[in-house]
């Protein structure tokens, strides 16, 4: 056999060059071997750089950027616009907290009327007899349009309100404002020195006198109102509300609750010369 070993090679010579570059040398014990410079694979860290850079960007990402941020724009544009308009912008807090109670109040209101009309209609659908209940719920619902059109005497818990005016001050609009306010607050039936309040009574200032429908009025200006009393009294003293209002003009004003307010002043149901019912 024949020997290929260089001359001057040993056994020891023979085994490091069997071995190749895959053996690390100069390293102690305990000591990692150094990466090869050559023909190594990228690490984790250096994939996910050479993915994020350079940005690889084409036609469709830039076409769905620029839309994007036009409908950005737009929705700020839209808005700023609508927040500059608010016609709640620049109100004073008395105001706000005024609009939320009256909000509040007008909610529960609905919610109350949803749940009689619902009880309404279970006891049509329940009652042995529905022509009966039918025309009891008929009889009733005209009461109650009669109460509000002031054709027909009511009473219940309420309040009652007196609005002296030593100085002049107060005017027909404070007056229509008070009327306003408690409508809001859950007011059923108002009177006002003998004069039955409905939604199509005006307020006017006349020669220096005050009149409701024509009806001449003066101090001191009493109120009788049939309403829940725990929710108009509270309506009326906000901050920025009736009697705070009507004080700044040197007003008194002194409101009692009772279990019991009659409102007996009547108008006359005014027919109508054109309007007919549509139903048959």
């Amino acid at each position: 056999m024949s020997d290929d070993r260089a001359p001057g090679e040993g056994p020891e010579e023979e085994r490091e060059k069997a071995a190749g570059p895959a053996e690390s040398k100069g390293t102690g014990p305990g000591e990692p071997a150094a990466p090869s410079e050559a023909g190594s694979a990228p690490t984790g860290r250096e994939r996910l750089i050479r993915g994020l850079w350079p940005p690889r960007v084409n036609r469709n990402q830039l076409t769905v950027a620029a839309l994007l941020f036009v409908l950005g724009l737009g929705l700020a544009i839209q808005v700023r616009s609508t927040s500059e308009n608010s016609p709640l912008r620049g109100a004073r807090q008395e105001d706000l907290v005024r609009i939320l109670d009256e909000l509040d109040s007008r909610t529960e209101r609905l919610e109350e009327e949803k749940r009689r009309l619902e009880n309404q209609r279970s006891e049509l659908e329940n009652s042995s007899n529905q022509a009966e209940e039918a025309r009891r719920q008929t009889q009733e619902r005209a009461r109650q349009l009669g109460v509000l059109a002031g054709t027909v005497a009511a009473e219940g818990p309420g309040i009652r309100m007196t609005v002296t005016d030593p100085v002049g001050a107060v005017e027909a609009h404070m007056l229509l404002d008070t009327i306003q306010e408690l409508r809001a607050a859950g007011a059923e039936a108002i009177e006002v020195n003998d004069v039955r309040v409905v939604t199509s009574t005006h307020f006017t200032d006349s020669d220096g006198d005050i009149r409701i429908d024509g009806r001449k009025v003066s101090a001191p200006y009493s109120f009788e109102v049939i309403g829940k009393p725990q929710d108009i009294e509270p309506a009326l003293n906000i901050p920025g509300g009736v009697v705070q209002t009507l004080e700044k003009e040197q007003a008194t004003v002194s409101i009692t609750r009772s279990e019991k307010i009659v409102v007996d002043a009547l108008r006359s149901a005014k027919r109508p010369d054109y309007a007919q019912s549509s139903s048959q």
